[in-house]
C-alpha cells in the first residue's frame, strides 16, 4: 500500500496528533481490566517522543449520550502515564477555545483529549469538528487500526486537513493481516465463532477460499445446525440466514474445504442444569451454551496440524464461566501448535485471552474486531485509504 509511517520520515519537534484507539474494557471500579490496546500503542509514542515532539493523542470510549462523564478517559491517562513513565494530562473542554491555552503550557507533556464522542461531531464525520481537531497539531499519526473501518472525523475527516502518516500498530496491523491473507503457509485453520453470521458473510466466503480447514462454534454455528435440521432450542441462531449458511455450505464443499461444525454441545437445561448433548439429544427447552468435549478434541486436533491459523469470535457465551471449555480448549492447542503463525482479533476474543498465560505465544493479536473482519473482506478500510500518499 501507498502508505508513509512515521518510521519512514522523520517527524521531530513538531505537535502531533496520534489517534489512538483506547477503548478499553473498565471494571465498575474503573480499572482497566485488558490493556492490550494501550500497551500496542507505545512503540508510536516512544519513537515520536524520542525525537521531542508534543503528543496530543485522542480516542473514544464506549457510546456515550452527550458528556457521560463514566465514560471519561481520565483511568486511561493515569494508567498510560504509569505505564509510559511520563506525564499525561487529560483534556476534559479541548473543543473550548478557552482550553486551547492549556495546550500551549504543557510542552514537556503527553494530552490526552477526553473522550471524541462526548461531541456528536465526531461520528457525523462533520468538517467543523475535524478542523477543530487539526488545528490543534502540525501532523497526524493514525495508529488506530480497531477504528479505520469507522468514517468519522477522527479517522477520514483530520487527514484531509494535515499531513498524515501511519503509526507503528497501524503499520503492523496492514502488513501481518495482508501477509497471512496473500501468502499463508498451509494448512491454514480458520476459526470463527461469535454470535451471528451475518455480520461475517463476506469474511466467511473470504476465509473458505484461503483456508483448508473452517471450525465454527459460537452463535454462529447454531445458525448453521439449525440450517442442517438440527435442533437448536432457544439457543441463539438467525433463522432468516438459513439460506445463506447453505449456500455458504455448498461454497466451502465446492472449494473443498473442510468446514467443521459442531458434534456436541454444552447446554443449560430449562432446570438450570449445564449438560452435554449430542447434537441428536438438543430439546427445544435447551440453550446451547458452547461446544462440547468430543468437539473441543476435534477442533484441537486440527488446529493442531496447521500452519496458519486464524480466529475470530468466542466459541460460546464466555461471559459465563460454565461456558468458557471450548474457548479455553482453542487457544490451548494454538498456543501449543509452535509451528504455526497464528493470527487472532476481535474484542470479546482478546478479552477471553489476554489474561492467559502464554499469550505471547500469538503471533499477532489484533486489536481489530470490525475493522480486523472488514479488512480481510475488502482489503483495505477508510482510515487507510484516508492517508493514502
Amino acid at each position: 500500500m501507498d502508505i508513509k509511517s512515521i518510521d519512514d520520515v522523520e517527524i521531530k519537534n513538531s505537535t502531533v496528533l496520534v489517534r489512538v484507539d483506547y477503548n478499553v474494557t473498565l471494571g465498575k471500579d474503573k480499572k482497566i481490566i485488558d490493556d492490550l490496546r494501550i500497551r500496542q500503542t507505545l512503540p508510536t509514542l516512544k519513537v515520536l517522543l524520542k525525537h521531542k515532539n508534543k503528543l496530543i493523542l485522542c480516542s473514544h470510549l464506549g457510546d456515550p449520550k452527550d458528556h457521560d462523564r463514566t465514560l471519561t478517559l481520565l483511568p486511561v491517562a493515569n494508567y498510560l502515564s504509569k505505564l509510559i513513565n511520563h506525564p499525561v494530562i487529560l483534556v476534559n473542554d479541548w473543543n473550548n477555545k478557552k482550553s486551547r491555552p492549556l495546550f500551549d503550557r504543557q510542552n514537556s507533556a503527553i494530552i490526552l483529549l477526553d473522550n471524541l464522542r462526548f461531541w456528536p461531531g465526531e461520528m457525523a464525520n462533520d468538517e467543523d469538528f475535524a478542523r477543530s481537531l487539526a488545528e490543534l497539531a502540525d501532523i497526524f499519526v493514525q495508529d488506530a487500526f480497531g477504528v479505520c473501518h469507522r468514517p468519522h472525523a477522527s479517522v477520514i475527516g483530520i487527514p484531509k486537513l494535515l499531513p498524515s502518516y501511519a503509526g507503528l500498530l497501524l503499520k503492523s496491523e496492514i502488513e501481518t493481516i495482508s501477509n497471512i491473507l496473500e501468502h499463508p503457509k498451509k494448512p491454514t485453520i480458520s476459526i470463527l465463532g461469535g454470535a451471528k453470521i451475518s455480520t461475517k458473510i463476506k469474511m466467511l466466503y473470504k476465509l473458505i477460499d484461503r483456508s483448508q480447514v473452517l471450525l465454527l462454534g459460537g452463535g454462529m454455528a447454531n445458525t448453521f445446525l439449525h440450517a442442517q435440521g438440527h435442533e437448536v432450542g432457544n439457543s441463539l441462531f438467525e433463522k432468516q440466514e438459513g439460506e445463506e449458511a447453505r449456500l455458504i455450505l455448498n461454497h466451502a464443499k465446492n472449494k473443498q474445504v473442510d468446514l467443521i461444525l459442531p458434534i456436541d454441545v454444552i447446554v443449560k437445561t430449562k432446570q438450570n442444569r449445564i449438560m452435554t448433548k449430542l447434537l441428536s439429544e438438543v430439546k427445544k427447552e435447551m440453550i446451547i451454551g458452547d461446544i462440547g468435549p468430543a468437539t473441543r478434541e476435534l477442533f484441537a486436533s486440527r488446529i493442531s496440524r496447521g500452519k496458519t491459523i486464524i480466529w475470530n469470535g468466542p466459541m460460546g457465551m464466555v461471559e459465563k464461566s460454565v461456558f468458557q471449555a471450548g474457548n479455553n480448549a482453542v487457544y490451548s492447542a494454538i498456543v501449543g501448535d509452535r509451528q504455526a503463525f497464528s493470527l487472532v482479533g476481535g474484542g470479546d476474543t482478546i478479552a477471553s485471552i489476554a489474561s492467559k498465560k502464554n499469550v505471547d505465544r500469538i503471533s499477532h493479536l489484533s486489536t481489530g474486531g470490525g475493522a480486523m473482519i472488514e479488512f480481510i473482506e475488502g482489503g483495505t478500510l477508510p482510515g487507510i485509504e484516508a492517508i493514502k500518499g
